[in-house]
C-alpha cells in the first residue's frame, strides 16, 4: 500500500480550510521541488501560495522530496 501524505491549507481571506491526501509521486507530479504550494480557495476562488513545510510537514522529516 502507497503511503498517503497529508496536505493541509487554509485561505488566507475566508478562512476556508482544504485537506488533500497524496502519495509521494502524486506530490511531485503537482508540486515538483517548489518551495511553495499555489492553492485556490474553492469558496472565495482567491489564488494564495503557502510555504510546502507548512502545508505538509512530513516533506522534510520522511518525504524528502527537495533532495530527489
Amino acid at each position: 500500500m502507497t503511503k498517503k501524505y497529508r496536505l493541509k491549507t487554509s485561505c488566507p481571506q475566508c478562512g476556508c480550510s482544504a485537506v488533500s491526501h497524496l502519495s509521494k509521486d502524486e506530490i511531485q507530479k503537482r508540486y515538483g521541488d517548489l518551495p511553495n504550494v499555489e492553492m485556490e480557495c474553492s469558496e472565495c476562488i482567491m489564488k494564495y501560495e503557502i510555504p510546502m513545510e507548512e502545508a505538509c510537514p512530513e516533506w522534510d522529516k520522511d518525504c524528502k522530496l527537495k533532495e530527489e
